[in-house]
């Protein structure tokens, strides 16, 4: 019944249910669980691994969940502690936990990510996509919500009544799977007090957010661990109490910390006749546009060529192959060694139409992967990709073994593809991955400076169709 401008109506509407599941351990009744009625074998063995009584799935000799009485029955291969010490926690269904923290030690938390390494655009995202998630809360209300991953897509989701809850399920699930949390991010949708943090810290969960506050003992606490911990997390915005060191900061003017620009410029240039990269088109060189672009981007750009005179009047360093005539792999290669960031972002001198929305779009899956690669309709794009210094005991084996193809060294690392969805979304017209090759395709970009011409071949198309180049390009 529903009271409402002063009348009462006949509504139907789902509500939460409440279900109490007693824990025998050993034979000994350990406590009783106030829950959600789903996925209870997750809630109980996620419960023992945040008390500390278990730590992989041989620790457990069996287990069996009974929902009409409400029981779970496990059996250890270890007793459990006669004395136990229990402390109700707050929140919504009420928990218990064991042996909570007063403090605790970075030492502890073995999982975080290295400082700086957070996007705080994969935090947005992350939540966002638990919002998404939680359709119980949609329906009716009154349930919390919980997700882990490293990144937008949550790899672990669960809900319950009880905020503690959804941590002791995503911690059972990740022990049965066997998905290791360490230096994860945790979004919930409820506050997060001292119990949410210690539970994190043996996980090794190296980031917390919620949609609304943590008390000040968590603040606290999250400090000692070493835990970034973020709350308020609304729309496009979010506030840090602990240890904003290791979310990725934005320069003032608008570049990407973390991250070096490599063009890479020493093709021949055997169909053009001439080098590319000095072309004029739309009052510049092909070269001139793309350091520009870069420049908006990114702190440090290196032009990897093995004619630095060429490009005198343009002030960034420029560093040579290291192994000469390899192709375009041999540029990565050396871009990698020598930028001062652990990544870099890859884009031949023969490509004046870069889009800074989708390199940007590159950038913010750059803690994916050892690769990320956008897709287009000819395929993968690996010179216009992130790579990290990860890949260079793969390039060099690759280059070692005479393969010159970029993508020979992929299944040695992390690939992430961008989906062509997404590139389109931002570049629809797909000018990014044009490059010019040829007398008449030059002709044709000057009559339309624009870059409204037919798509050209991609730059691992030419650089396949030429053998035997001295550098990258």
């Amino acid at each position: 019944m529903r009271y409402e401008k002063q009348a009462f109506q006949q509504r139907e509407r789902h509500i939460v249910q409440e279900f109490p599941l007693r824990l025998m351990v050993n034979e000994r009744e350990l406590a009783t669980l106030v829950a959600s009625p789903h996925q209870l074998n997750f809630l109980a063995v996620g419960f023992l691994r945040l008390q500390g009584f278990i730590s992989t799935p041989d620790d457990i000799l069996s287990l069996g969940v009974c929902s009409e009485f409400g029981l779970a029955s496990i059996r250890l291969k270890k007793d459990i502690p006669e004395r136990l010490t229990p402390t109700l926690t707050s929140g919504c269904g009420t928990g218990i936990v064991f042996n909570l923290p007063q403090h605790l030690r970075p030492s502890e938390n073995e999982g975080t990510a290295s400082p700086s390494s957070v996007d705080p655009q994969t935090v947005l995202g992350l939540m966002a996509n638990l919002a998404r998630l939680a359709d119980n809360y949609s329906r009716h209300g009154g349930i919390h919500s919980a997700a882990v991953s490293s990144t937008e897509d949550p790899e672990l989701f669960a809900e319950d009544l009880g905020r503690h809850n959804t941590l002791d399920r995503i911690a059972g699930e990740a022990l049965f799977r066997g998905i290791n949390l360490k230096g994860k991010l945790l979004v919930t949708s409820g506050r997060v007090s001292t119990e949410m943090v210690a539970k994190a810290t043996r996980l090794g969960i190296a980031l917390i957010a919620s949609r609304t506050s943590p008390t000040d003992a968590a603040v606290e606490l999250a400090q000692q661990a070493g835990i970034t911990l973020i709350g308020y997390v609304r729309g496009g915005s979010f506030e840090v109490y602990a240890h904003h060191e290791r979310l990725r900061q934005v320069a003032a003017d608008g570049r990407i910390s973390g991250i070096t620009g490599v063009i890479l410029a020493g093709g021949e240039s055997r169909r053009m006749g001439c080098d590319k990269s000095l072309l004029p088109v739309a009052g510049a060189r092909f070269i001139d546009h793309i350091y520009r672009k870069m420049t908006e981007l990114f702190d440090e750009v290196i032009i990897v060529t093995n004619s630095p005179g060429l490009y005198q009047d343009i002030p960034c360093r420029k560093v040579p192959d290291i192994y000469y005539g390899r192709g375009a792999l041999a540029g990565i290669h050396s871009g990698l060694c020598h930028a001062q960031n652990q990544r870099i972002f890859v884009a031949a001198c023969d490509m004046p139409y870069l889009n800074t929305d989708l390199i940007r779009t590159l950038c913010h899956h750059s803690e994916q992967s050892d690769v990320v690669i956008p897709q287009s309709p000819n395929g993968l794009e690996p010179l216009h990709a992130l790579y990290h210094k990860n890949c260079l005991g793969a390039i060099e084996n690759t280059l070692d073994r005479g393969r010159r193809r970029i993508v020979h060294f992929f299944p040695q690392v992390r690939v992430s593809e961008v989906a062509i969805t997404a590139v389109n979304a931002v570049d629809p017209q797909g000018k990014s991955f044009r490059n010019i090759n040829t007398p008449e395709e030059y002709f044709h970009c000057r009559l339309t400076a624009d870059g409204t011409s037919a798509p050209l071949k991609t730059s691992e198309e030419e650089q396949l169709s030429i053998q035997g180049r001295s550098s990258s390009g």
